[in-house]
């Protein structure tokens, strides 16, 4: 690829990538939770199922934040949006990368005419 091709390819990735206001890292995970007496669903088996979003730290330290049940898709949302960032910016770097090493288009052009 030369250099405008490059150049191409990389705007297109900078125009698709999501709001970085909509982003969050972490897992989205689902439990039960069952209460030790008193509540016939518990009792029944069912539980009450809730949303955690688990957030890992340097060190082993993890985070875990109880959702409300309308906070789940969003925060779903929220962290495929992370992925897609991520993944992003690695095909962004990549591509900068490979702009280092590109001839301009200019002399590449030249350099077919000979």
């Amino acid at each position: 690829m030369n250099q405008e091709q490059i150049i191409r390819k990389r705007d297109s990735l900078l125009a698709q990538l999501p709001d970085a206001r909509d982003i969050l890292r972490g897992s989205l995970l689902e439990r039960n939770i069952r209460h030790s007496s008193g509540c016939k669903k518990c009792e029944g088996g069912g539980g009450h199922p809730v949303s955690v979003l688990a957030i890992g730290y340097p060190g082993g330290h993890m985070r875990q934040i109880s959702l409300r049940k309308e906070q789940a898709p969003h925060a779903k949302q929220c962290l495929e949006n992370y992925y897609t960032l991520k993944a992003a910016l690695e095909e962004i770097c990549e591509l900068n990368q490979q702009l280092l090493r590109a001839k301009p288009a200019a002399a590449a052009r030249k350099g077919r005419a000979k």
